[in-house]
């Protein structure tokens, strides 16, 4: 698979990938089952000593499943600390396809500002480019694919949040959220909950309330093509 590049295969929800992490729901911000039918738990075939911490399990096909427990919680540590930051300070990176579209969208709710599309060498560290921001903190979605953004944050000496899957390190990462951060759905569940816990810490909804937006809303409706031979 190719930088930028993303996961979008199926995963049947009635075998044993997807996986019933105890039934007792821990209090969670969404329902389990939220969380399963979006696939935020589906890990890849590969771990790294990094990232082994939040492994659940391994099923019988090989992947690695993601403990959604460890997910929800680092989901409210993050709101909680990017809730602290001017929303103008805050910068949310992807350069994955599927990534776009719920980044832009979680921007509109939070006010955050979006680098979806190519990132420009220099934007964080050098100002006398036209493309170059200042920022406090970065969100990305892929320590991986946004390898570029997270080489200048260390230089800017900016703090960095991070969804992380299985095959991901943590070198150079403050915080770092498990989940699936490959799938379409996946990311648009975990934008979406990140942004509706933001506003409920910043005190904009209720601690109960929802954001206007759905999880639906959130979603890349990039179709994927298939090639098909004659």
């Amino acid at each position: 698979m190719n930088e930028g590049e993303d996961d979008d295969s199926t995963v049947a929800l009635g075998d044993e990938t997807v996986v019933l992490q105890e039934e007792k729901e821990d209090n969670l911000l969404v329902p389990r089952n939220d969380y399963l039918s979006a696939g935020v738990h589906i890990g890849t075939k590969l771990k790294t000593t990094h990232s082994e911490q939040w492994i659940y399990r391994t099923t019988s096909y090989g992947l690695y499943v993601i403990d959604l427990k460890a997910t929800d919680e680092r989901i409210r540590v993050a709101a909680k600390f990017l809730a602290s930051f001017d929303p103008e300070k805050i910068i949310v990176c992807s350069v994955r396809r599927y990534g776009r579209a719920p980044v832009k969208s979680f921007c509109k709710v939070t006010g955050a500002r979006a680098l979806a599309e190519r990132f420009i060498p220099g934007t964080l560290t050098n100002p006398l480019i036209d493309q170059f921001q200042e920022a406090d903190v970065l969100l990305m979605i892929d320590p991986h694919a946004d390898k570029q953004a997270l080489a200048e944050t260390r230089l800017a000496r900016i703090p960095v949040i991070s969804f992380i899957d299985t095959d991901d390190y943590l070198y150079n990462i403050d915080l770092a959220i498990p989940a699936n951060n490959r799938g379409r759905n996946s990311l648009s569940k975990m934008l979406w909950l990140l942004a509706r816990q933001i506003m409920r810490e910043r005190g904009k909804i209720a601690p109960d309330a929802d954001i206007d937006m759905t999880p639906e809303e959130f979603e890349s409706k990039i179709i994927r093509t298939a090639t098909v031979e004659e």
